[in-house]
């Protein structure tokens, strides 16, 4: 008798992603949710009118969504429309003193020249080297399962990976090319996705500026949810059930087999299990002690991305001076990493980051009113409290009204704040992270939490603790990449398509 019954822990991107390949093969897939609506942290709410994004807020590597919904037939724009913004998003310095990153190479150049001579032509050599990262690192590194140094053992391969400058920090490559600090900062920006500082983020992940510069800012009309309502509509078709308020409990295993998952309102028998929950969670957690593969000092080891505090705002008038993102630079960002990555603590100065998607799409919030999503990358692990969100908010506040020359608290209507706990109470994330691992080097590939368990033969991991890293693409590569390392143990019920 097959065995084909799939449970999947958790519907984010990596989730739905895993659940709706292996149901493409005919597995019989359970996607086990548990909150009451699909999405994970791109989970969405509406309140008071507005419409709000609770997570990704950025749409980067068009292709990659692409090339996932055409492994189906589908296309993107099958489930909803995409939208190029322009300019790309706002960096703000100081008052009176930002820079609009235009979407159009020529602009750019024109930018970067002002800036520093000679520094459109660095561009261009730039971007050219990191197109081939992307290349490589894109379309084969990140499909790699990370589970044997065989799967880089190709001459080709090797080759590529010595030219991608794995060795070397993104730190100092970037200075072989620009000196201007704007510049530097501008160019660093995109790596604070990954999770660490520039000096401890191998110079591969260039390919970032490409995604950034190159293929552009993107985003789907009515939000980034758009996404994943569209990603479940298509598990749907494929056959994909869902069940929501399912928080699960405990995973029993048999004979080193997980067979069946126990929730908190019931039971599921499984020949296969795919984790796309908090790792640290579900081995430390639901796991017998035995059947764990990583202790917890080797959690407690691991650099991990920032978390972030978020303000959804509703305000009952339009804004000026703000685009859809802008990132606001106006103090250093070296304590603001000291107090991240060397000695965490609630930073005295922080930068912040400001998504108003209401400057785009009418449609998330009411007229003549604006939705904001204000976010500040803070380390993980911190003591969260009200008290503590309100000092930031005032914080964050006073910049933003100065440096947008506006009055902004006096007509908020609506307010929510989320912070480690509410990135524990939701998702059980480690240390309420929001991003997983930091990609360092000693993080990457076969250096990440495997996707396979050691102790439990049936059992997979995806997401952002496991290869190819926190993202939203990487996710969607993630599923994919599990949803195969399954059929390749468990003979898929249909031909696996390529």
């Amino acid at each position: 008798m097959p065995l084909n019954k799939v449970i999947v822990i958790g519907s984010g991107f990596s989730g739905l992603s895993a659940a709706t390949c292996l149901a493409d093969m005919g597995y019989e897939v359970t996607v086990l949710e548990k909150n009451e609506t699909p999405g994970g942290r791109a989970r969405s709410f509406v309140a008071d009118g507005f419409t709000f994004d609770m997570g990704p807020s950025w749409y980067w590597m068009p292709d990659v969504f692409e090339s996932y919904f055409r492994r189906f037939g589908k296309t993107a724009s099958d489930y909803y429309e995409l939208k190029r913004l322009d300019p790309s998003y706002t960096v703000v310095f100081g008052e009176d003193d930002f820079v609009n990153i235009p979407a159009t190479m020529p602009a750019l150049h024109q930018l970067f020249e002002s800036m520093e001579k000679g520094s459109a032509a660095q561009l261009d050599k730039f971007l050219e080297q990191a197109a081939y990262k992307y290349e490589v690192g894109i379309n084969q590194l990140v499909y790699k399962p990370g589970r044997s140094v065989s799967e880089f053992m190709s001459p080709r391969l090797l080759l590529d990976v010595l030219r991608m400058d794995i060795f070397q920090s993104f730190y100092r490559h970037i200075r072989r090319y620009f000196k201007n600090d704007r510049i530097l900062k501008l160019m660093e920006f995109p790596v604070l996705f990954l999770g660490a500082l520039p000096q401890n983020t191998p110079a591969l992940y260039s390919l970032m500026n490409y995604a950034d510069i190159s293929l552009g800012t993107w985003y789907p009309m009515g939000g980034m949810y758009k996404i994943v309502e569209g990603m479940v509509k298509l598990a749907s078709e494929k056959g994909v059930q869902f069940e929501f308020g399912r928080d699960v409990q405990q995973i029993e295993v048999v004979e080193g087999k997980a067979t069946r998952i126990i929730t908190s309102t019931g039971r599921f028998d499984a020949d296969i299990v795919v984790a796309s929950a908090d790792y640290h969670h579900v081995e430390q957690q639901l796991l017998p002690k035995a059947c764990q593969s990583y202790s917890e000092s080797y959690w407690g080891n691991r650099v991990m991305a920032p978390s972030s505090l978020i303000f959804y705002l509703g305000v009952n008038k339009p804004l000026q001076n703000l685009q859809h993102h802008n990132l606001f630079f106006d103090e250093d960002f070296g304590p603001h990493a000291h107090e991240i990555y060397t000695d965490p603590k609630w930073p005295e100065k922080p930068l912040f980051y400001v998504c108003a998607p209401s400057v785009t799409d009418a449609t998330v919030a009411p007229a003549g009113c604006e939705n904001l999503f204000i976010l500040i990358p803070v380390a993980p692990g911190l003591e969260d409290s009200p008290e503590m969100r309100e000092v930031y908010f005032g914080k964050v506040m006073d910049r933003l009204e100065r440096l947008t020359k506006q009055e902004i608290r006096p007509f908020v209507t609506y307010k929510r704040s989320y912070a480690h706990n509410d990135f524990i109470a939701d998702y059980n994330a480690f240390k309420g992270n929001a991003y997983g691992l930091a990609n360092t080097l000693l993080q990457t590939a076969l250096l990440k939490p495997s996707l396979k368990s050691r102790k439990v033969k049936n059992l997979f991991y995806t997401g952002q603790l496991t290869v190819p890293g926190p993202g939203v693409p990487p996710s969607l590569i993630s599923g994919q990449v599990v949803a195969a390392e399954v059929a390749k143990e468990y003979a898929a019920p249909v031909a696996v398509k390529v």
